[in-house]
């Protein structure tokens, strides 16, 4: 019998439609001894693994954390040495807003072998798929992708600069912050911005709402929007059907007011 040879595997599952993983982070998964997976990867994407692969959920739902970071890197550790070939497998994609790099250097700290296999991720994707690009050519010359929730639970504090450069605005774990995104950017002088909410993105489930960026509580509350969910704010939000028919509604009824 050969010895195990201890690896990591980090692999991006995508923005959560089972079929955007890529080809090689599937092969990657059919050949896991372990997989640690999270609540925003897919759970159809276990059914590629062998019958005797080993599979822990260490995500988080409902806001509760079933394991802590630490713990979750310890576990790779242990696996890796134990059975060799492991899995990680991160919503998205592992190097945007989801501590891959925490745990690649914790694993290579134990000379465990290391890959990293990227993902799609929802911040690009999601509002793609709803015909929303991110860049425009003489709408948005660039976009950025903002937590709404860092090490210590606030607002990535990039939002005010990015409202400056006056381009696409992508806010990743945010619903909880809506308030705060609103009044910033109605401080700023720009609460009119389009905006939109996506929930369960390119999944059957997912839902839209639309307006503009002083409404973000207003939309959510409207379309009963929660988590998962990504938020886009900026001129290229114009381009979803959705906002121009908004758009149509608000001149006819202008119209009558008048």
């Amino acid at each position: 019998m050969l010895p195990t040879q201890p690896k990591l595997t980090l692999v991006g599952a995508g923005p959560g439609d089972p079929e955007l993983i890529t080809v090689k982070g599937l092969k990657a998964i059919q050949q896991a001894r372990v997989i640690l997976y999270d609540a925003l990867s897919n759970n159809e994407l276990l059914e590629h693994a062998s019958p005797n692969c080993l599979k822990r959920f260490v995500g988080k739902r409902a806001g509760m954390h079933v394991y802590t970071q630490a713990e979750i890197n310890r576990m790779i550790v242990k696996y890796a040495l134990t059975f060799g070939n492991v899995v990680r497998l991160k919503g998205g994609d592992s190097f945007v807003f989801g501590r891959g790099s925490e745990e690649i250097a914790y694993a290579q700290q134990y000379e465990i072998k290391t890959e990293v296999i990227p993902g799609i991720s929802s911040a690009i994707s999601v509002p793609g798929i709803n015909n929303i690009p991110v860049t425009a050519r003489n709408v948005s010359e660039g976009f950025w992708v903002i937590t709404g929730s860092t090490q210590d639970g606030k607002l990535g504090r990039d939002l005010e600069y990015a409202i400056q450069a006056n381009t696409t605005v992508v806010v990743l774990m945010g619903m909880k912050k809506l308030e705060q995104i609103a009044g910033i950017y109605e401080a700023a002088g720009h609460g009119a911005v389009p905006a939109a909410i996506i929930q369960n993105g390119t999944l059957p489930t997912q839902k839209i709402g639309v307006g503009i960026a002083a409404d973000l509580p207003k939309i959510a509350l409207e379309h009963q929007l929660t988590n998962p969910a990504i938020i886009v704010i900026g001129e290229v939000v114009r381009f979803h059907e959705a906002f121009q028919a908004l758009q149509t509604k608000l001149a006819e009824d202008y119209k009558m007011a008048v």
